[in-house]
C-alpha cells in the first residue's frame, strides 16, 4: 500500500461523490452494505489486477480490451505498446473507462482521463520500480515503444460483497 492518508481521503471523497450522483438503480446495487471504501480498495487492490479498458475510436465507437493494472496512490496505472490501437485512441482521445471485476466479490468502475506518463512525471520512477518488482523486469524493456498511463478518474464506484 503506497497511498498516503491524503490520497486515501481524496479517493474516499471521489467514491462518495460518485455514488451520491449515481442512478437509483446503481445505488440499490452498491448500497451501504456493498459500497467499497477507499480503505477497502487500497487493501484489496494489491498486486496485478486484470483491467477492462474502454477507449473510443475516431468514429465514436467504443473499444475494450484487457490490460494488466496496478492500483497505486489511489488510482490505476497500466501500460501497452505504442503500436496498440488503444494507445492511438488514448493519444487522440484520452477519455477512458476502466473496470476491474473479481466475480461477485469485488468490482471497481471508473471513468476519467488516461494520462501518459513520462520520465518527467514525479511518480514515474516509483511506478516503474513497482512494476519491475512485480514482474522481474522493467515494463519499458518489453518492446520498442511501451507506453505507461495513469488514470485521472472523475468518477469511481467500488463494490464489495458483504462479509
Amino acid at each position: 500500500m503506497l497511498e498516503t492518508p491524503s490520497e486515501v481521503a481524496a479517493l474516499q471523497e471521489l467514491l462518495d461523490k460518485s455514488r451520491a450522483g449515481a442512478t437509483s438503480h446503481l445505488r440499490e446495487i452498491v448500497n451501504d452494505d456493498r459500497a467499497a471504501t477507499a480503505a477497502d480498495l487500497v487493501r484489496l487492490l494489491t498486486g496485478m489486477k486484470v483491467l477492462s479498458v474502454a477507449t473510443v475510436t475516431a468514429a465514436g465507437e467504443p473499444r475494450i480490451s484487457a490490460l494488466d493494472g496496478h492500483f497505486l496512490h489511489g488510482t490505476w496505472t497500466f501500460g501497452t505498446s505504442g503500436t496498440a490501437a488503444k494507445a492511438v485512441h488514448l493519444r487522440k482521445r484520452p477519455a477512458v473507462s476502466v473496470a476491474h471485476v473479481d466475480g461477485e466479490k469485488l468490482a471497481v468502475f471508473s471513468h476519467g482521463q488516461a494520462e501518459e506518463l513520462t520520465q518527467d512525471d514525479p511518480g514515474f520512477t516509483e511506478i516503474i520500480e513497482h512494476w519491475t518488482a512485480h514482474y522481474g523486469s522493467s515494463p519499458l524493456t518489453w518492446g520498442p515503444d511501451i507506453r505507461m498511463y495513469r488514470l485521472r478518474p472523475h468518477w469511481m464506484i467500488g463494490y464489495r460483497a458483504p462479509e
